[in-house]
């Protein structure tokens, strides 16, 4: 497909993809599939090789958030029966750590629900940050606490943080739809915040919401030009007790073609398979690797996610490695431009161009049906399979050993 082989060409150059370029992966058929994620394996590897990242998270406060995104299972309201626990201690998530760090983790993922942390809650995390690195060489920490005031990041920062995450989730949009509590704008300027920090940024999407190839393509426009090092793809859990349980949008296919377009898009970025692999990929998900250089080991937040010893067998069954910490996850001139407090802002590093069209602005304006291959944004609904979705009920905030 002349598509493909143009995509391939810009994703070596680190070229913007056109919009109607991007749309039309998403509307390739399944005779195409294959030689969609071959094409798309080629730009993965040329930037990572056969190396893939492992993160393990660990959920320092469960539950009993204010605010009210649609899909979280701790959101204000939510019925689901998850566990719902205070902050944890700081050895007990050194503990809980420990377990992800010796399956094979490179990077730690500290995670607390809430609006945003208080300066009490950046101490906290701040101690948990150096005991973990303090008993681990070679660790990457990442926090995930919400949206940031002036000055947390520079804390988390000095405490050790390498990395902050942030999620756009959807398109802006469509945004308040999803939540509304807080804005689009509101996440946008956390990013911002990690990255006038020296933090690297962490920011993804969620898939699956019931929105339209238009909206998935605005969402990962905005982040090739917020210029994250890591973008996690989650794919919809839709938890019982939730406003989006009924949300089954999602086929193995779907998932595939989404990562590809993600990869197309940010070329030489980390791509994470986030939450929701295991429910909507199934048994495709050694497939993804070739999309992806980056997954969360054993458990989620709230959620089970697959045995961390089958994703290591899945790994080295594909043809793939671990990738340890002696190796430097990003491209040599990304890394560079991290060490140098690049970041967001020196889009010339990062391949990024011209922006016209990259955002939202006007093109979120009609959502209904647009996309370059004349069928159906979205898909039909997919099989509910309420039997893949497990709550978390070990690892952090209980007695039990963690999934590792």
């Amino acid at each position: 497909m002349d598509l493909l082989n143009t995509l391939v060409d810009k994703g070596l150059r680190r070229e913007l993809p056109t919009r109607e370029e991007a749309l039309a992966v998403l509307a390739t058929s399944d005779d195409d599939l294959l030689d969609v994620v071959a094409a798309a394996g080629k730009v993965r590897r040329h930037w990572f090789g056969r190396r893939v990242k492992l993160n393990y998270l660990v959920n320092l406060k469960s539950g009993l958030c204010p605010e009210d995104c649609s899909y979280c299972s701790q959101r204000l309201g939510s019925k689901a029966d998850i566990l719902k626990y205070t902050w944890i201690k700081p050895d007990e998530a050194s503990q809980a750590a420990a377990a992800g760090l010796a399956g094979g983790a490179k990077r730690v993922c500290l995670v607390a629900s809430g609006r945003g942390p208080t300066d009490r809650d950046v101490d906290r995390v701040s101690e948990t940050i150096k005991a973990i690195k303090g008993q681990n060489e070679g660790v990457e920490v990442c926090a995930c606490l919400g949206l940031l005031s002036d000055g947390q990041a520079e804390r988390l920062r000095e405490a050790g943080a390498d990395a902050y995450n942030h999620n756009l989730n959807t398109s802006e949009a469509t945004y308040g739809d999803i939540t509304t509590t807080h804005t689009y704008a509101d996440r946008v300027d956390t990013v911002h915040k990690a990255h006038a920090a020296g933090l690297s940024a962490c920011s993804g999407l969620i898939a699956g919401m019931g929105e339209t190839d238009e909206d998935l393509v605005d969402v990962v426009f905005s982040l090739r030009e917020l210029d994250p090092d890591s973008v996690p793809v989650n794919f919809l859990i839709p938890m019982e007790g939730t406003p989006l349980s009924t949300e089954w949008n999602l086929t193995p296919q779907r998932c595939l073609r989404i990562l590809a377009m993600v990869r197309f898009v940010c070329p030489d970025v980390e791509v994470r398979i986030a939450g929701g692999r295991e429910v909507h990929l199934r048994t495709m998900q050694p497939l993804a690797l070739n999309l992806a250089n980056s997954i969360f080991l054993g458990d989620y937040l709230t959620s089970e996610g697959q045995a961390g010893k089958a994703d290591l067998e899945m790994i080295a069954d594909a043809g793939f490695e671990v990738e340890g910490t002696d190796r430097v996850t990003l491209p040599e001139h990304r890394a560079a431009a991290a060490a140098a407090g690049g970041g967001c802002g020196s889009h010339e590093s990062a391949g990024c161009g011209s922006h016209e069209g990259a955002g939202c602005g006007s093109v979120c304006g009609s959502h209904e049906g647009a996309d370059a291959g004349g069928t159906a944004s979205v898909p039909a609904a997919n099989e509910r399979r309420n039997d893949l979705v497990a709550v978390r009920r070990r690892g952090a905030g209980t007695d039990l050993a963690p999934n590792a």
